[in-house]
Order: C-alpha cells, then sequence, then structure tokens
C-alpha cells in the first residue's frame, strides 16, 4: 500500500513559523505533483500550495509570500515551511500526492490523515 505520513503540526503564536513534512511509503514508481491542503472547522477543504515533479509551484493567493513548499525526491518527502503565520491559518493541514504504484499502473492520488495546525496566542 501507500501511505502518507504528515508532522510537524502544532499550537503557534501569531507571526510565528512551522514546517510541516510530509513523508511516503509504500510501493512508489514515481511521485508526480504534491501538495497541501487545510480545512478549517465549518469551511470546505482548499488547496494551499502544489509542487510538481520537476520543481513547479502555485499558492494560494492567501499565503503567497508567507509560505513555501519543497520537495526532496530521494525521501518521497515534501514540506511545508510556514512564516508570519496568522490566526485565520488555523486548520488541518492534508498532504496529497499524485503517485505511480507501478510501471504498468495509472497514477492516482492519496491523501495524509492531516495534521492539526493552531495558531493562536
Amino acid at each position: 500500500q501507500v501511505q502518507l505520513v504528515e508532522s510537524g503540526g502544532g499550537l503557534v503564536q501569531p507571526g510565528g513559523s512551522l514546517r510541516l513534512s510530509c513523508a511516503a511509503s509504500g510501493s512508489i514508481f514515481s511521485i508526480y505533483a504534491m501538495g497541501w491542503y487545510r480545512q478549517a472547522p465549518g469551511k470546505q477543504r482548499e488547496l494551499v500550495t502544489a509542487i510538481t515533479s520537476g520543481g513547479s509551484t502555485n499558492y494560494a493567493d492567501s499565503v503567497k509570500g508567507r509560505f513555501t513548499i519543497s520537495r526532496d525526491n530521494a525521501k518521497n518527502t515534501v514540506y511545508l515551511q510556514m512564516s508570519s503565520l496568522k490566526p485565520e491559518d488555523t486548520a488541518v493541514y492534508y498532504c496529497n500526492a499524485e503517485i505511480q504504484r507501478t510501471i504498468l499502473s495509472r497514477a492516482a492520488v492519496y491523501w495524509g490523515q492531516g495534521t492539526q495546525v493552531t495558531v493562536s496566542s
């Protein structure tokens, strides 16, 4: 099976920083795009940022300039560096990845279990 596991969430003060990581494991032939979503209570899940296998990135307007996505292909890991955090960044953050498991299979999207980020004094 393929598993994505997020880590690094927690409680931080407004203006603080936090670094999330998401490691993919299991049967993996290739990983294409990877990304981060978040969902606050009572709100829809939204795309925060994504990165392609070639390193191209995109960001939601609400986080652009504050968040940075990166990946380590050798470790099958994607990171989210969050700076200048605001209370409205509070949410469960989910990692996802487009993964081809074998040379004969088609790619599918996998999700992590989520990690809580709380920005509060």
